[in-house]
């Protein structure tokens, strides 16, 4: 099994992605409404191509990961948040989730930051797990923060220093 190629996203990448992000859709990771026709752009004014990193395998999109200040605040211009990531179906289990937040933490080191954050769900297990096999720790809990298919869920808050 070869390791996923990671490069910085392309205007050009933009249906690949949506359609990804369209099938990846799950109620484990996801606080908005499943999408529905007529989509939204993937790309927008928040949501620029050079925010995202991309994992290839065989020549195909198989993940993304988006990291991003948290703020425009100069106060915390060091801080860098990871804002979504995507594994496809068919590549889960081959590193490609694993190599896209190696990535992310290289990315954000390499542009001066001295820690990355993120949010995720308190029942997505499998995500929590990876994070923390990455080096992120819990750092705050706001509980029962969603209502989602009618159960309350846990908003995690998970950083690591750089």
């Amino acid at each position: 099994m070869s390791a996923p190629y990671i490069r910085v996203a392309l205007p050009a990448d933009e249906q690949e992605l949506a359609v990804l992000d369209r099938a990846t859709w799950s109620p484990l990771h996801a606080v908005m409404p499943a999408p529905q026709p007529p989509y939204s752009p993937f790309f927008d004014e928040r949501h620029v191509p050079e925010d995202f990193l991309l994992a290839e395998l065989g020549g195909r999109i198989a993940g993304y990961i988006r990291v991003v200040p948290p703020t425009r605040l100069a106060a915390n211009a060091h801080v860098r948040q990871i804002q979504g990531l995507a594994v496809a179906d068919e590549a889960r289990g081959k590193g490609v989730g694993r190599a896209l937040i190696r990535a992310a933490v290289e990315e954000a080191r390499g542009r001066g930051a001295r820690r990355i954050t993120l949010r995720v769900l308190g029942h997505n297990a499998p995500a929590r797990r990876l994070y923390e096999s990455e080096g992120f720790k819990v750092e705050g809990l706001l509980p029962e923060e969603f209502l989602l298919q009618g159960e309350y869920v846990d908003d995690v808050l998970m950083g690591r220093s750089l």
